[in-house]
């Protein structure tokens, strides 16, 4: 009984391991290919009804904009990751 509760809990570990890995891979960069790829699908909202995810979204990038002019990459990659959520990337 307590080699298949060690199994399942085993098992159950290595089947999280890809989603957690694919979290990390989603964190954005902070360059200005990625700002530049991110402000253009800011910029690509058209919808009314996006439109408070849009200014979301858009304060996050001018945030994420002054903090990597600042050199201040950990706010930056946190300020660009909400801008991905607030435009559903995430």
């Amino acid at each position: 009984m307590l080699k298949c509760t060690l199994a399942a809990i085993v098992l159950a570990s290595i089947s999280a391991m890809p989603v957690l890995a694919a979290e990390t891979m989603m964190m954005a960069k902070c360059d200005d290919a990625s700002m530049m790829k991110m402000q253009a699908q800011v910029d690509g909202m058209k919808d009314p009804m996006m439109k408070e995810k849009k200014e979301m979204a858009s304060k996050e990038m001018m945030m994420a904009h002054d903090s990597m002019k600042a050199k201040k990459m950990d706010d930056c990659k946190m300020h660009m990751d909400n801008a991905m959520k607030s435009i559903g990337n995430m």
